[in-house]
């Protein structure tokens, strides 16, 4: 069974940093490319953060500098690292596996959880205080 667990979303004042973290199970990261969206509310998940199996980053400039995609592959855990927090980041975080591999050329808006964008993890709240 194919299963994406996330967690490490909560609270932060601006300027603090939180990680979070993306279990996968049933599938390996090693055959994925790795997505981060975010849903702000009443909107689609945007692209944030990504990183293909060929280790290839990407990050959407508002996060440039300040976010960071990385993999544990021992673990099949993606992590998002989020430094130097601000306001406008408060959103629902949600991370995808496309083991299609066809990330790249996938919208950058999409609903969340669609399914033959990936498999989804739950979501997880990041609340950004100023």
């Amino acid at each position: 069974e194919v299963q994406v667990v996330e967690s490490g979303g909560g609270s932060a004042q601006a300027g603090g940093s939180l990680e979070l973290s993306c279990k996968g199970s049933g599938f390996t990261f090693d055959d994925a490319d790795v997505g981060w969206y975010r849903q702000l509310p009443g909107n689609e998940c945007d692209l944030v953060s990504s990183l293909a199996s060929d280790g290839k980053t990407w990050y959407e400039d508002s996060v440039k500098g300040r976010f960071t995609v990385s993999l544990d592959y021992a673990e099949n855990t993606a992590y998002l690292r989020m430094n130097d927090l601000k306001p406008e980041d408060t959103a629902v975080y949600y991370c995808s596996a496309d083991v299609e591999l066809q990330l790249a050329g996938r919208d950058r808006s999409v609903r969340c959880q669609k399914p033959d964008v990936g498999y989804w993890g739950q979501g997880t709240q990041v609340t950004v205080s100023s």
